[in-house]
């Protein structure tokens, strides 16, 4: 029996052992293997998305360690303080495993980092350090005295207090955190994300999210993911104008805006080799424009409410805090000479930001497609008025403000007699014209570098785009 058993167990191994060390079973399994290696090795792409509501997510890079790339972290922000730059970081204790795991996915395995790594380590894992050293990086989601969210890195270890060590810190750059790695997604804003004060005592503010409609005030249905603010503001009038030449502008502003973000790295000690920050989204407005207003040839701006957020772009395992500031305006300029009554209706879409390429540095992005309609159009006497219904967008990192950008849809009037017109109707008997048009302009601002890319000397003008096009018109010259 013992020999028999040796037997068998020396024929089962002389069966087994081929099938144990056999590799592909074919040269052109051989090359598949190999290339989905490559292919893995070469895929640096992290995901962007929206990082859950209240993520308190804290990454950590230590450009010393092996592979110097970002981790997610049990550390988190305990408080900070920007007159001194000092932090108190701490161990999160609420962290688990679980929470680590369900940051949003990565395209980066951890077999292309330099080290040798277990099959189940990945860039957001738990082998991120559990105390603070001289060297850290740190990108934290908004924490106490950071509203804005903080990148900075660890240049003092000062010690340990009760809440946690407590740290000195200097301005970082992203690329410290996403290295060679890159990154590209756009992510709308949440509307019941805005914190929104109005400025006018007639201003009405409706908003809406996936799942769940909220009517306007005039009742009409907005759709979903987005912002609308109604408002009616009287305007300044001429001398004694009769109450039917009274001026006042009334109507609706309905954004949907979303926060764009591309990163295409070269390494954590190289500028990137391309950068982009920028807003853009889907606009609708209705206003009118009736009476005789006092306006001047220079523009007179009316704030009726301004709007902030700090939506958290969870790439990869770092959290990217975009500071998102709109101040929604009426202006107006003319000759305060022309009583008109005017109604139309736009929509359509903008793009706004900065965008930055190895060789030629940064450069400005700009570009809207809106379309117009006239509802009703009244030009009394001679003059001219131009008035916007408009708003002005501040986009940054981590409170650093990257791009301004205006986006002013306005309308346009002029007439040397009386001309009134509806549905396209019109009686007249002098020159006449009303125009609608969009002006868009802005800066890219210094503080673009927050990307790791060169220093420009001045801010760079986002330039002036203009488009106008003629809503109603006619007669013949006077």
């Amino acid at each position: 029996m013992p020999a028999l058993a040796a037997s068998a167990l020396l024929l089962a191994a002389g069966c087994s052992s081929p099938s144990s060390q056999a590799g592909p079973s074919s040269p052109a399994d051989a090359r598949q293997a190999g290339a989905e290696t490559a292919a893995s090795a070469a895929d640096r792409s992290l995901a962007v998305a929206a990082a859950p509501t209240g993520s308190t997510a804290t990454a950590t890079a230590r450009p010393r360690d092996s592979d110097g790339r970002a981790h997610r972290t049990k550390l988190s922000v305990s408080s900070y303080d920007s007159r001194t730059r000092r932090a108190v970081i701490s161990s999160d204790a609420a962290s688990s495993p679980s929470a680590t795991s369900s940051s949003p996915p990565s395209a980066t395995s951890s077999s292309s980092s330099s080290g040798p790594a277990s099959p189940s380590t990945s860039p957001s894992a738990s082998t991120a350090p559990h105390r603070t050293a001289v060297g850290d990086v740190i990108a934290s989601a908004p924490a106490p005295g950071a509203p804005n969210g903080l990148l900075a890195e660890v240049t003092k270890v000062i010690g340990e207090t009760d809440e946690g060590t407590e740290v000195q810190t200097a301005p970082a750059r992203l690329n410290a955190l996403l290295g060679d790695d890159t990154a590209k997604g756009s992510v709308p804003v949440d509307p019941a994300a805005f914190d929104i004060d109005e400025l006018l005592p007639d201003v009405d503010v409706s908003w809406s999210k996936t799942a769940d409609v909220h009517v306007g005030p005039q009742g009409a249905t907005v759709p979903l993911g987005s912002l609308r603010l109604n408002v009616r503001a009287d305007l300044p009038t001429v001398g004694n104008a009769s109450a039917s030449a009274a001026a006042s502008v009334s109507g609706f502003v309905q954004v949907a805006p979303q926060v764009d973000f591309r990163y295409g790295g070269e390494g954590a000690d190289a500028a990137p080799a391309s950068a982009y920050l920028g807003v853009s989204g889907d606009w609708t407005s209705g206003w009118s424009l009736k009476g005789r207003a006092g306006a001047a040839a220079a523009p007179v701006r009316i704030p009726f409410a301004t709007l902030h957020a700090d939506p958290v772009l969870q790439v990869g395992p770092v959290p990217v805090v975009v500071n998102l500031d709109l101040t929604c305006y009426i202006q107006v300029s003319g000759d305060g000479r022309i009583t008109v009554d005017v109604e139309q209706s736009l929509r359509g879409d903008f793009e706004a930001g900065g965008t930055f390429g190895l060789g030629r540095g940064w450069s400005p992005v700009s570009s809207s497609d809106m379309k117009s309609t006239p509802v009703h159009t009244s030009v009394t006497t001679a003059g001219s008025v131009r008035a916007a219904l408009g708003a002005q967008a501040t986009v940054g990192l981590y409170g650093s403000v990257g791009v301004v950008a205006d986006l002013a849809p306005y309308v346009r009037g002029e007439g040397t007699a009386r001309v009134t017109g509806t549905d396209s109707v019109f009686d007249a008997d002098g020159s006449w014209a009303v125009y609608g048009g969009v002006d868009l302009s802005g800066t890219l601002r210094l503080q673009l570098t927050i990307f790791g890319t060169p220093v420009f000397q001045r801010d760079i003008p986002l330039g002036a785009l203009h488009r106008e096009w003629q809503l109603a018109g006619g007669g013949s010259p006077s």
